[in-house]
């Protein structure tokens, strides 16, 4: 008789297996369920996971706030992908008597994304690939990167990274963040500048903070009137670090010339959602992270958690205390 039960949530690709061997769990008393929907509300979320004392979560897919954890009274063990997970709610955990656990990653699964996308809005991809398969040639004139000002706001392991890209493309490199210095702008082969000269002088603006109640609202009506008609917004960081509603204007009266995003205030994006259909976008579906070496870190060391925990110890927690 199996002594557990184990949730593996939001694979949307069906690949977890392919990722970890789940399935020799179960000459540990581990049986293991593979979720490939995505759960509309918090009401689904309990009343599908309700029977689980492990559960595996794939980044911020699915929320674990308190009154979530509070309604899994048999949760034991919660992993998510990834060191950090700002939807789940570790002092709710820790309350509860829940264990949460992270795993590896991709440092560069991001980034390149990141990149691909703007190189992707500035030859217009995209639209020549479908006018292409329509029968149809050459129909838009793109702009190059080379000779431009690149803005990045959040000058992390992300923000470094883009920073060397742009510098690769002959790009000026501009950065802001609340806290960052001088010298750790110049360390990344970038200048420190106030946050409305970063996109007063930017061609291209480049998201990669952290989302928290600080950040939330970054980029408002305000920072996109000065970034200007031939500014480009490009966001892989999180939604919300833009107000949608000021966004959606801007593209819509041609405030900024457009905006690449992988990131939405709401995920999955539904269907009806003004951005949908708002010109000058180019918009992925969260793929940042999605590659085969970021999967191969995040289910790998989701399975080490979990071999771990039944073991009785512990590798990568995470507690409040983590997040300070």
């Amino acid at each position: 008789m199996n002594q557990h039960r184990l949730a593996i949530l939001d694979d949307y690709q069906g690949v977890a297996e392919d990722f970890a061997p789940w399935s020799s769990l179960e000459q540990r008393g581990v049986a293991v369920t593979v979720f490939g929907r995505h759960f509309a509300s918090e009401a689904d979320v309990v009343a599908a996971l309700a029977d689980f004392d492990i559960i595996i979560a794939m980044r911020e897919r699915t929320p674990f706030p308190r009154p979530v954890i509070e309604q899994l009274p048999r949760l034991k063990l919660l992993v998510t992908t990834g060191a950090a997970n700002a939807s789940i709610d570790l002092q709710a955990a820790t309350d509860h008597g829940v264990t949460v656990c992270g795993t590896g990653g991709s440092p560069t699964a991001a980034p390149e994304l990141t990149w691909a996308l703007l190189l992707a809005f500035a030859r217009h991809i995209t639209a020549e690939e479908n006018t292409l398969r329509a029968g149809d040639w050459q129909r838009t004139v793109g702009f190059e990167l080379s000779g431009k000002t690149l803005g990045i706001v959040g000058l992390g392991k992300i923000g470094r990274r883009i920073a060397a890209y742009g510098r690769a493309f002959g790009m000026d490199v501009l950065a802001w963040s609340q806290n960052l210095t001088e010298e750790t702008a110049a360390a990344a082969g970038a200048r420190k500048v106030t946050k409305d000269e970063l996109f007063q002088k930017s061609d291209v603006v480049s998201l990669h903070l952290r989302l928290s109640a600080r950040s939330e609202g970054t980029v408002g009506e305000r920072e996109l009137r000065l970034l200007g008609p031939d500014g480009v917004l490009v966001n892989t960081a999180r939604g919300p670090l833009v107000d949608q509603q000021a966004l959606v204007t801007a593209l819509r009266k041609g405030w900024i010339r457009g905006a690449a995003l992988d990131v939405f205030d709401q995920e999955p994006l539904p269907p009806g959602h003004p951005l949908l259909d708002t010109p000058r976008t180019l918009l992925t579906p969260h793929l940042g992270y999605v590659t085969r070496e970021s999967y191969r870190a995040f289910f790998g060391g989701a399975f080490e958690d979990v071999t771990a925990w039944l073991d009785g110890t512990h590798v990568r927690p995470l507690t409040p205390a983590t997040l300070r």
